[in-house]
């Protein structure tokens, strides 16, 4: 995925957060100015709400009415709002980060409603909002620092169409070539991106992976080179769910025998702090235990070789 692609990505992402927090803000500020001019609640029809509010602490003092109420129903639910929203509209990406930290505020805030009132619509509409609201900004904060990935094939000279030596690649987003550019260029080592015909870009590539990622299924590599004519074999590849992504297991069943005969080194990416047990069990029942694993942690393209 390139970044123009990331981009828009994004700006989708932004756009929803930015139509949940209007309609949050709006809402807040609509009803918290109707508790500070009518403080007992009749003109919002909460007047019979008010003795639900005993069961808080300094009811007596708080809550008697609905003004401790309003004030913290603008402030909490709406002036924080209007803070993230004018941030993303200046682009900002700290917009992504408050837009996540009101959605989680806002479900607090509808909790102790649960607690206080009887279950009611509205209580449950902004309770799926917070979620949602929650979600997207998580996930534009994820988007955000996908789009600060960096990667240039022309800035590694030291590639040579002329070794013996051959780093073979797959990549969704990039990460995976980054490092296999930086492999092959330190080795003075040919290069070749595997691809396949599933469809494995953009989010919908995403999901469309961790389907094959959960059935175990191979992804066929339809450009994969003569594997006899080199001596030494580098794959980067990633884990998927848990599990080896599904175009390196194509891979690796497909040439099982020819890596059993080659020196090979296997480099895989992945979020969590280790390799999966699985993973590496299934690569060892796959090409056997004297294959090299090295392991990475890779995160929004990011990552360091772990011990």
């Amino acid at each position: 995925m390139n970044n123009e692609a990331k981009t828009k990505r994004l700006n989708v992402t932004k756009y929803i957060l930015l139509a949940i927090e209007v309609f949050i803000a709006i809402g807040a500020l609509y009803g918290g100015i109707l508790m500070l001019l009518d403080p007992t609640g009749k003109m919002l029809g909460m007047d019979n709400l008010l003795p639900y509010f005993k069961v808080l602490p300094f009811a007596d003092i708080l809550f008697k009415d609905y003004i401790f109420s309003g004030i913290m129903l603008i402030i909490i639910n709406g002036i924080t709002n209007i803070i993230s929203i004018i941030l993303l509209i200046k682009k900002l990406h700290q917009g992504f980060y408050l837009g996540a930290i009101f959605g989680l505020t806002l479900i607090l805030w509808i909790c102790i409603q649960f607690y206080m009132f009887p279950l009611n619509a509205l209580d449950i509409i902004f309770f799926s909002l917070g979620l949602i609201q929650l979600l997207i900004g998580i996930t534009s904060i994820i988007f955000y620092k996908q789009t600060r990935f960096i990667f240039n094939e022309n800035d590694y000279e030291n590639i040579s169409q002329n070794s013996n030596t051959i780093v073979l690649y797959f990549s969704r987003m990039g990460y995976a070539k980054k490092l296999a550019y930086e492999i092959a260029n330190q080795n003075n080592c040919q290069i070749k991106e595997l691809t396949v015909f599933e469809h494995t870009k953009n989010t919908s590539g995403f999901w469309w992976c961790g389907r094959y990622a959960m059935h175990k299924w191979q992804m066929n590599i339809i450009n994969c080179p003569d594997l006899n004519l080199y001596d030494k074999i580098v794959i980067v590849g990633q884990i998927w769910c848990f599990k080896i992504s599904a175009p390196i297991r194509n891979l690796l069943i497909k040439n099982k025998d020819k890596l059993k005969n080659k020196s090979v080194e296997l480099n895989i990416l992945h979020f969590n702090k280790t390799i999966s047990k699985n993973a590496i069990k299934e690569i060892n029942s796959i090409v056997g235990t004297n294959i090299k694993i090295n392991s990475y942690i890779c995160k929004y393209g990011e990552y360091k070789k772990t011990a």
